[in-house]
């Protein structure tokens, strides 16, 4: 059970890293709807995959991007983590470079899509990206 509580403090840990402090919003809502799962997911995903060496949270996320551009049909949890990575200190360019180049494998109808909730999230956030 121990390693179960470290497991969930680590998680809490990474996750405020990514998504900034105070952003737990997402899991409360899993909670309501499935009692634990937000838990589990904050104990395997950001206490286990989220820790493990080799990676940088910006090349974590660049790969979540990439990921849920080429799955497609993900575009909330897509925008989750397009906060994310500018969260954790990716370029704004480095975000949309990521999806142009998903074209090849994902095709346009899905770039597209991410390039949509691109637009959405940096108009949020005001930013710009220059030609």
């Amino acid at each position: 059970m121990k390693e179960m509580d470290n497991k969930f403090q680590k998680g809490q840990e990474t996750f405020a890293e990514v998504f900034g402090e105070g952003n737990q919003a997402a899991i409360q809502s899993i909670e309501e709807i499935a009692p634990g799962f937000g838990k589990h997911i904050i104990e395997f995903a950001f206490g286990d995959i989220f820790c493990r060496d080799g990676l940088s949270l910006k090349q974590r996320e660049l790969i979540l991007i990439a990921s849920l551009t080429t799955l497609g049909g993900c575009e909330s949890w897509l925008s989750t983590h397009i906060y994310a990575g500018l969260n954790v200190g990716l370029a704004p360019r480095e975000i949309v470079e990521t999806i142009v180049h998903c074209s090849l494998p994902a095709g346009l109808p899905r770039t597209l899509n991410a390039l949509h909730v691109v637009k959405q999230v940096f108009q949020e956030k005001n930013i710009k990206i220059e030609a």
